[in-house]
């Protein structure tokens, strides 16, 4: 997404309350809005996970799930979602289901930007080869859920990866 697209503005329960463009709602302090992120997983339990590239505007270089994003203000959010990691990771989301939300704010030291969002986790697989989309991802890896929480521990993760990782902990066979 650009900096000038529209995200759209929530109250602490998720209900809409109007629109902001992507630079707004990031910039300090922040305004709270709808974000997605989507884990890939495969049957045998991998995650798959993207380093985000390093020209990035918000925590280059970490590592987190296969991808994030913001559904258009009304959009779909499956459908956003499903666009999004077409978009980043070239393959086709299949079986996508949510299994929660949860809210969070965190800064970007290196920035100043604030992520201030209600975010969305959604999980399914995917079919294609990747093709990851360099502006966007550095690189990918399919790892254990034990690895993804040691790479939290290690302090190689995004802020927000912790919580995807407790919703997918909390619904593993929905």
């Amino acid at each position: 997404m650009a900096e000038t697209d529209l995200v759209e503005l929530v109250d602490e329960h998720g209900r809409a309350t109007g629109s902001t463009t992507v630079g707004q709602a990031h910039s300090a302090p922040g305004r709270l809005h709808r974000a997605f992120s989507v884990v890939v997983t495969r049957p045998d339990g991998q995650l798959l996970l993207q380093r985000r590239a390093d020209a990035k505007l918000r925590f280059p270089g970490l590592w987190t799930n296969t991808c994030c994003g913001h559904p258009l203000p009304g959009a779909d959010l499956h459908a956003r979602a499903t666009l999004r990691v077409r978009e980043e990771l070239g393959v086709e989301l299949v079986d996508v289901r949510e299994v929660g939300t949860f809210r969070y704010r965190a800064q970007d030291g290196a920035s100043g930007h604030v992520e201030s969002e209600h975010d969305h986790v959604l999980v399914g697989g995917c079919t294609g080869e990747l093709r990851p989309d360099p502006a966007e991802v550095a690189e990918t890896a399919w790892v254990t859920p034990e690895r993804a929480h040691e790479m939290v521990e290690a302090g190689l993760t995004t802020p927000w990866f912790v919580d995807v990782l407790r919703l997918m902990n909390a619904h593993p066979t929905d």
